[in-house]
């Protein structure tokens, strides 16, 4: 760009907040005195051609350093009657000092801005005017003015197309000064398009928004309208039945004040009513409340069913629908008769709660705990409500969500009293140890308030939050691992044990409760096929090895599927006997053979350093064989290892059994030289089975010293106690499962800790018949009825 630039002395024709830019045309007031000063001041100077002035913008009283020189078009009228001018743009001005002129106006000297570019234009400057022309184009389609678009289009010098940004409104005054004052037209051009895409963006979003309001604005409308007209309808169908105003399905004040509740209650329902009352039909509040005041109104708040008070015939019906359980009977009994008489004595409810009862079932899986939770509502003649509990993690779904979350629901105990439809139902609390925690809370806590006693007559779910009476209901819950189960949580339940069932009560449950219904189910008649119970007895003692009877019936529906199958293929004729040698032909071979059963020579313990223990798991009472051998000298592999997959107690208990074979070796008679100098070798067979506890300390004792000794231990001994260093039998816990377990393995004879004789009273009568037990107190004993008479004076070592 050439910098040449010609010197002016010019009068200022001042504009206030306004900017007129190079090639712009305006009309100016000639009322005003400083315009009119002006305009007649230029007219005295010129001589020849049309007078010019300079037009400088004044913001808040300061002139800008720039200014546009003018000329006057023409002098006349405005549209208004009023005196005015045309004046012209023509180029920009820098001001110079002040000077004199004639007239009244302000005069000063100033140099024109020479904004000239170089001829041709660099490519990225073509590429500004392409941009301009492109967003003034959009900018005013959208105005509307398409008139003005070619004009835009025609422009084609760079400091003309910037300077038509000075008409756009969305200028400010600071904007226009900063484009005056910018002498370069590249970087004027710059700014126009900046500005200008910024508008554009704002327009954008402004269009977005009032498109958003229009639509929802409509939207609203339209359901208002509908909702008018839906109500319309229904006065229109009320008038039709006969129905009047205040019966209609949603007049929840009605409905309230119809419903029989507690004082409390109806006081929050009341305010539930008048909060719906004051929002509109719109307001997602109103659904809430309404869902709300439908749960209040369904929950059965004064209904009670009366309890069977005939203690004869409950335990006619438990015995009926349950053999053996005699601890759970015997418990219920109690409850029912306790109850009756305190309802005798008008001593239903004191100090506001009511007799419930909160009992733990806990046992191996399938011994009946989930249906005698059924059986105890027969008998008790209340409803009965399951609820699954195994896998919960979230404490909302015990105590309910509150209702400030979308979709929230009461708790799960409140849903079962509301399924029961009464409000003293037995509810059982299924799989209550399989409760998780994590981030969302601990159910096992959440469950604290509802087993309490003490607290559950004031219950007060977070979805209701008004106070709920449990202390009627009675609480079963089931578990399999009393472990499991958190001790606070347990401390507020009765415990009550299911052991596991004898041979004979598996015959006699067989009989007469799995027979039947898989008959049933095989589509059989109890007439076509009937099972003698030397055949029962098999299959419970051979085909089965569990505490419960769950195997046992899916191996009778078995057996049953295979007679209907070959009936009807025509291999068997009906009605059909099965005796205890027919099993074999239908469902193959026995799964569990008992050790009694067995060769002598194939037995576990036909060799020195096995022994017979007893163990209890999840699944019950269980047969555990202990193997112990010693390493060749030669190899040096001095030690003890243990192998199993065992607990930390465990190996605790095979290094004290060590420990006191070798102090005490000497007066066993036994090679403690080997032990010495020897590896010692301890596992325990089902190594992918873990185990753990002290129970086995006897043990593996015994089967150390049967390896050093070269003594079998007995093929008909099983065992259980924990050993001290001192060789003490210290007692153990699962007695009863323990001893079920060594009588369904076909042993005689158990040895047990003297401490433990006591738990003898849990374990029935036909079991203990059949066994031979042998409470002791030091491992001396155990030795002496476990260990056969010596046979070889050679140390044997364990297969």
């Amino acid at each position: 760009m050439a910098s040449t630039s010609v010197k002016l002395t010019l009068p200022v024709l001042p504009l206030d907040d306004e900017v007129v830019l190079p090639g712009m045309v305006v009309p100016l007031d000639l009322t005003d005195a400083e315009v009119r000063g002006a305009v007649e001041a230029a007219q005295a100077a010129v001589r020849s051609g049309k007078p010019r002035v300079l037009l400088v913008p004044r913001v808040d009283g300061k002139y800008a350093g720039t200014g546009v020189l003018g000329t006057v078009e023409q002098v006349g009228r405005l549209s208004d009657g009023d005196p005015g001018a045309l004046i012209r743009g023509i180029g920009r001005v820098r001001i110079g000092a002040g000077t004199t002129g004639p007239g009244a106006a302000l005069w000063v000297e100033g140099e024109s801005v020479d904004e000239r570019l170089a001829d041709p234009l660099p490519g990225s400057v073509t590429e500004l005017v392409k941009e301009y022309k492109a967003l003034a184009t959009s900018w005013l389609k959208k105005r509307g003015a398409w008139q003005v678009v070619d004009r835009i289009q025609q422009i084609e010098g760079v400091s003309a197309l910037a300077d038509n940004s000075g008409y756009s409104p969305f200028l400010t005054v600071a904007q226009k000064v900063e484009l005056l004052e910018t002498a370069d037209p590249v970087a004027r051009l710059k700014l126009a398009i900046t500005w200008l895409r910024d508008h554009l963006a704002e327009q954008d979003v402004a269009e977005s928004i009032a498109k958003d309001v229009q639509d929802g604005v409509d939207k609203q409308q339209r359901e208002f309208l509908l909702r008018r007209q839906l109500e319309a309808v229904r006065k229109e169908l009320r008038e039709l039945n006969g129905e009047k105003e205040g019966e209609a399905s949603d007049d929840y004040r009605a409905r309230v004040e119809a419903a029989d509740l507690p004082e409390k209650v109806r006081e929050a329902a009341f305010k539930e009513v008048d909060k719906l009352e004051r929002s509109s039909d719109q307001s997602p509040e109103g659904s809430w409340i309404r869902t709300w005041l439908d749960t209040i109104l369904e929950l059965p708040w004064n209904e009670r069913t009366e309890d069977a008070y005939d203690i004869t015939g409950a335990r006619a019906v438990l015995d009926a629908e349950h053999a053996g359980l005699d601890d759970v009977k015997d418990r219920i009994t109690e409850y029912l008769a306790v109850r009756k008489r305190r309802s005798d004595r008008g001593m239903g409810v004191i100090g506001g709660r009511r007799g419930g009862a909160v009992l733990a079932l806990v046992g191996p899986p399938g011994v009946g705990k989930t249906s005698l939770g059924e059986s105890v509502a027969h008998a008790m003649g209340r409803k009965f409500v399951r609820v699954a509990l195994g896998g919960v993690r979230d404490e909302a779904e015990i105590r309910g969500h509150r209702r400030t979350y979308v979709g929230a629901l009461p708790g799960r105990i409140v849903r079962a009293v509301k399924e029961a439809g009464s409000m003293n139902p037995v509810v059982l609390l299924d799989e209550i140890d399989k409760v998780g925690s994590d981030f969302r809370g601990d159910p096992a806590a959440a469950l604290l308030e509802v087993l309490d006693p003490a607290q559950n007559h004031t219950f007060r779910d977070h979805y209701l939050e008004v106070e709920l009476d449990l202390s009627d209901v009675v609480f079963l819950a089931t578990a399999n691992v009393l472990e499991a189960i958190p001790e606070a949580l347990a401390d507020r339940m009765e415990l009550v044990r299911l052991d596991g069932y004898t041979e004979d009560e598996k015959v006699v449950i067989a009989r007469d409760h799995l027979l039947p219904r898989q008959l049933e189910r095989a589509g059989l008649g109890a007439d076509e096929v009937v099972l003698e119970d030397a055949a029962l007895r098999r299959l419970a003692g051979e085909y089965t090895r569990e505490a419960g009877v769950r195997t046992l019936e899916r191996s009778l529906a078995r057996l049953l599927r295979k007679v209907a199958a070959q009936h009807e293929l025509g291999e068997r004729e009906l009605p059909l006997r099965i005796g205890a040698d027919d099993l074999r032909a239908l469902i193959g071979r026995p799964h569990h053979v008992p050790e009694s059963a067995q060769d002598p020579a194939e037995r576990r313990t036909a060799v020195p350093g096995v022994a017979t223990g007893l163990a209890v798991t999840g699944a019950g009472g269980d047969v555990l064989f202990v193997e112990a051998s010693l390493a060749d000298p030669e190899t040096g592999a001095a030690g003890l290892t243990l192998t199993g997959q065992l607990g930390d107690v465990m190996k605790e208990s095979a290094q004290i059994a060590l420990s006191f074979l070798r102090s005490h070796g000497a007066e066993l008679e036994l090679p403690v030289a080997d032990l010495k100098d020897r590896g010692v070798h301890i596992h325990f067979p089902a190594g992918a089975v873990p185990k753990d506890g002290p129970s086995a300390g006897i043990t593996m004792t015994t089967a150390l010293a049967s390896l050093l000794s070269g003594r079998q231990v007995r093929t008909d001994v099983a065992m259980t106690g924990e050993v001290s260093l001192t060789g003490r039998v210290l007692p153990i816990g699962g007695v009863k499962q323990k001893l079920l377990a060594a009588h369904r393995a076909g042993l005689t004879t158990v040895i047990i800790p003297k401490r433990n004789e006591a738990d003898l009273d849990d374990v029935p009568t036909e079991v203990l018949e059949r066994l031979e037990v042998h409470p002791v107190t030091d491992v001396r004993q155990v030795l002496e009825l476990a260990l056969s008479q010596a046979q070889t004076a050679s140390v044997g070592v364990a297969a």
